[in-house]
């Protein structure tokens, strides 16, 4: 489960990892990123990961992720929102966060390319940036 929070300026925030997490320790990576355990919902890891990591609370009841990804061991849902969040009021969760910053698409891209950002497939990005706004995978409906 991911949360990828944007400012109306369309930046998205992301976090940069402890040096002594395992797995991908000092790399910048989305909002914040978590798995349910047993007996939560979607919504409900999406809540507690968004306030363990970064100490911001949110309703996620009755909404539905932007998008699903499956992969061998599970799935991964991804939920956009769009707040302007000054980023001095954050809680950062000390054995996970060691800063947050605000970026745009292509200063994402460009860590990735730099290899300073979990490598995620590079569409991705746009892709979460396009969605931010809507739902669906067309921008308008035609009537039949």
């Amino acid at each position: 489960m991911h949360v990828c929070l944007f400012n109306s300026s369309g930046e998205m925030l992301i976090q940069q990892r402890q040096p002594f997490k395992e797995g991908w320790s000092n790399l910048w990576d989305l909002t914040v990123g978590g798995s349910a355990v047993a007996g939560d919902t979607s919504q409900q890891a999406a809540a507690r990961e968004l306030f363990e990591e970064i100490g911001l609370r949110y309703d996620f009841e009755g909404l539905r992720p932007h998008l699903t990804s499956h992969f061998d061991e599970g799935f991964d849902d991804v939920y956009l929102i769009e707040a302007d969040i000054d980023l001095s009021t954050l809680v950062l969760q000390q054995e996970e966060v060691q800063a947050v910053a605000w970026a745009t698409e292509e200063e994402i891209i460009a860590r990735i390319q730099a290899g300073t950002f979990i490598p995620y497939h590079e569409g991705l990005i746009p892709m979460l940036f396009a969605l931010r706004k809507q739902r669906g995978n067309i921008t308008s409906y035609a009537l039949l």
